[in-house]
């Protein structure tokens, strides 16, 4: 049984839910998204709740419960509070600033690189700190690796692009012989 799929997820105040057949939409001002579950998951609005429910008791129709409530979770806590990722550049010479909507970055190659912001993201760079925001769980972490992959952190100096939580594990550079 999917614990995750059992737990009814509460609607803030502020947004609207709305169930059509298999699809789930959720509102919030302007912001609108939607999940399409594809008959997967049975899904019923009581009150202010949103509770979720198996088509079949197979092994895949329980996975897939446990999946679109928490993807229904992700959604909504995304359009009330919103998610966010932050970045450190560490390294002689390695920069970031926001040019309008294009993020360049400086890392130690020949050239700069320019990132262009994707739409529904919100990026700002306070000196070797890079703060990603956005309403969508999945493209916040996307934008972030993107960005990571560019100079990734190296095991000796800990030079590169890093989350700000990450633990970089050294490794011991050579040793002179005497």
């Amino acid at each position: 049984m999917s614990r995750i799929g059992k737990k009814p997820i509460t609607i803030p105040s502020g947004l609207e839910v709305k169930v059509e057949g298999t699809k789930i939409y959720f509102t919030k001002g302007k912001d609108k998204k939607e999940l399409e579950t594809f008959g997967r998951v049975h899904i019923a609005l009581q009150g202010s709740e949103v509770c979720f429910s198996t088509v079949s008791d197979n092994a895949q129709d329980r996975a897939f419960w446990g999946t679109y409530r928490a993807l229904a979770n992700n959604i909504i806590e995304g359009l009330d509070k919103g998610f966010s990722k932050q970045l450190e550049i560490n390294g002689v010479g390695y920069r970031a600033a926001m040019k309008g909507k294009v993020l360049e970055l400086n890392l130690g190659f020949s050239h700069p690189i320019n990132f262009e912001v994707p739409e529904g993201i919100e990026i700002s760079v306070d000196k070797n700190l890079i703060n990603i925001k956005g309403s969508d769980k999945q493209q916040v972490g996307q934008v972030a690796a993107n960005i990571r992959e560019f100079r990734p952190p190296e095991p000796y100096k800990g030079k590169g692009v890093k989350y700000t939580d990450e633990i970089i594990i050294r490794k011991a550079g050579k040793t002179s012989k005497k």
